[in-house]
């Protein structure tokens, strides 16, 4: 796909590296050289320096012929007016638009064709939210995300002694839980990925992904490390637009308290916010944190808009007693440094939006995908369409589909029905199908996988 992307930030230079080594044709926009520069050392892309909403600048990257226009700069306004120009002057096909400010989204009709013509709107503080959510209410877990409309989840886990199933083959899992159908897609065994087999015997310190309808997750979690109590206790350090929302999101399920250092913001957050006590102060302040009984918290999530300021007050809370923490790391490259030992869990915002984008930018009927391992593997849900004449998957047995290297096919959801995936499951047309990928390079071998014959239209 010939791809334009606007703004060569965090969000879109991680997205031009996922982008570039799948054979697309990427253009990236920025007025600063110096990021366009270091973009354009380490990848194979094309670079334009000005505004991406001027017209001569989009025609300089190629919009008379582009299929699709990410505009993902600092500006919602740079962002919504691009899109607008790319409709109104080029005819692009598909415009994706960050915007983070929540006013947009109160008018339901500012986005169409009439009015703003953005086809896809990304808010980045939204999704991060629901990422969060859903690692809160799966206590243990490293990543979870939902396919088929939250009916079936992929989780990662790391496996620890005193699991039921750590020494043992993973044929024993239908051993120990003959009730509840599951799959384990992958483990990574000190960084590398194994495809599992039957025979694959589960380590200590193995970070295992699986896959199960949603109300058995928690079942299998505990055969792979010993089961945490549910959270009940929340401590949120930041009240930006990410920490107020998750605490709004959480506060009629569980415990919460915010702490913001900035106290004209406290003091509109607390008017907003009905079961949550916000604070104003330091959420590094030792004493602070200590007389508000920080080892009483089950979690200590941190979401200023400093790495430093997440690092150090996420440690202190560990080395306080805090039963986890979280911690939003703008820099890709410290979340593999530091998840582990004071910081359970380095949240990457940029991984968590270029998921959402990829969903839209995906060939075929995709429904949901996700990035994994920080961009290394990715999960995808594919709609099945066609004939047996038509399609290179309908009407034959899983075992039978020639699946690119490192590439599983982990469950089906069929109408209302949670399938887990065995040889013999014959996939039928409208199949949502939830494949792995250990490298993502193979995408684009998945995605002709799933294009239809043109006969079929």
């Amino acid at each position: 796909m010939k791809i334009i992307i606007l703004g060569a930030g965090q969000v879109g230079g991680t997205l031009a590296i996922s982008l570039a080594g799948e054979d697309n044709d990427i253009t990236v926009v920025d007025t600063n050289p110096k990021k366009l520069r270091a973009l354009q050392d380490h990848l194979d892309l094309r670079t334009i320096i000005g505004y991406g909403s001027h017209p001569h600048i989009l025609r300089q990257a190629g919009a008379e012929d582009a299929d699709m226009i990410i505009a993902v700069t600092n500006s919602d306004e740079t962002n919504m007016i691009a899109c607008q120009v790319a409709y109104s002057i080029f005819k692009t096909p598909t415009k994706i638009a960050r915007v983070r400010s929540a006013e947009y989204f109160q008018e339901k009709k500012l986005f169409d064709s009439k009015n703003l013509p953005v086809d896809v709107v990304i808010s980045p503080e939204l999704l991060v939210v629901k990422y969060i959510r859903r690692l809160v209410e799966n206590p243990g877990a490293l990543q979870v995300v939902d396919f088929a409309d939250g009916r079936v989840r992929l989780v990662a886990v790391k496996a620890y002694y005193g699991g039921l199933l750590v020494g043992n083959a993973l044929s024993a899992l239908k051993d120990h839980m003959p009730n509840i159908e599951t799959r384990v897609a992958a483990i990574f065994r000190r960084g590398k990925a194994i495809m599992p087999t039957g025979d694959t015997v589960i380590e200590a310190d193995d970070e295992v992904f699986f896959i199960a309808a949603s109300h058995h997750i928690r079942q299998v979690m505990g055969e792979l490390q010993k089961l945490e109590n549910p959270y009940k206790r929340i401590m949120i350090a930041g009240g930006g637009n990410i920490g107020k929302g998750l605490a709004k999101s959480l506060e009629d399920n569980y415990h919460v308290k915010l702490i913001e250092a900035d106290p004209t913001r406290a003091l509109s957050i607390s008017d907003e916010l009905e079961n949550t006590i916000v604070l104003h102060g330091d959420a590094s302040n030792q004493e602070l944190l200590i007389d508000e009984n920080i080892d009483h918290m089950d979690v200590f999530i941190a979401v200023t808009n400093k790495d430093e300021a997440n690092i150090m007050s996420a440690m202190l809370a560990k080395r306080l007693g805090v039963r986890k923490t979280m911690v939003l790391i703008n820099r890709v490259a410290y979340t593999d440094l530091l998840q582990g030992n004071e910081i359970d869990i380095a949240l990457s915002p940029q991984h968590t939006t270029t998921s959402s984008l990829l969903t839209h930018i995906r060939r075929g009927d995709v429904a949901n995908v996700y990035s994994l391992r920080r961009g290394a593997a990715e999960a995808m849900e594919a709609v099945a369409h066609g004939t047996e004449d038509t399609s290179k998957v309908v009407g034959k047995a899983i075992g039978e589909i020639e699946l690119p290297r490192g590439t599983s096919i982990a469950a089906i959801v069929r109408d209302e029905k949670v399938i887990i995936a065995h040889h013999n499951i014959v996939i039928q047309s409208n199949d949502h199908v939830i494949l792995f990928l250990v490298d993502k390079k193979y995408v684009a071998d998945v995605e002709q996988l799933f294009q239809v014959d043109l006969t079929f239209f």
